[in-house]
């Protein structure tokens, strides 16, 4: 999805619930979607403020559900007590398995498609059918234990 049709389904999706699509939460918008990798709420506030000096933080708290309710970004807890964004993207990338390191709480989402028929299989012998599944792996950096150094660290 380009980010001009992701940014016409958070429009939508605000009209629907009769929120307007204020400067603040289209600044959140867009420092959502410039971002490469996975973020927490306070790295967005800080790039959202970098777009539009208004935005406060009770705004990035509120706007983040909406944008994931409207599957616009994926939420990850890692189980650090603080929450992570990702864009959804296209869509498409939903058997995605992620790896988180225990060391610098790096997240990495690598393809997992076998994941579809796990979730079914585990699911149908129950008669249930599958809604949502993740796997997420916990690991420790290999060369941080070598070295000392983790290539990942920023």
């Amino acid at each position: 999805m380009t980010t001009t049709a992701a940014r016409e389904k958070f429009r939508a999706h605000l009209a629907k619930r009769g929120l307007r699509a204020t400067s603040q939460r289209l600044a959140i918008f867009d420092a959502a979607f410039a971002q490469a990798d996975h973020f927490t709420a306070d790295q967005l506030l800080h790039d959202a403020r970098a777009i539009d000096d208004s935005v406060s933080r009770a705004t990035v708290y509120r706007t983040l559900p909406l944008m994931t309710a409207s599957a616009l970004l994926r939420e990850v807890d890692i189980g650090s007590g603080e929450k992570f964004y990702r864009s959804a993207g296209d869509g498409t990338a939903t058997q995605v398995a992620q790896v988180v390191c225990i060391d610098c709480e790096k997240i990495f989402e690598i393809s997992a498609p076998f994941m579809a028929w796990y979730g079914h299989t585990v699911s149908s012998k129950l008669g249930l059918t599958p809604a949502s599944q993740r796997l997420q792996v916990s690991a420790h950096c290999d060369a941080l234990r070598q070295t000392g150094t983790c290539p990942r660290r920023g």
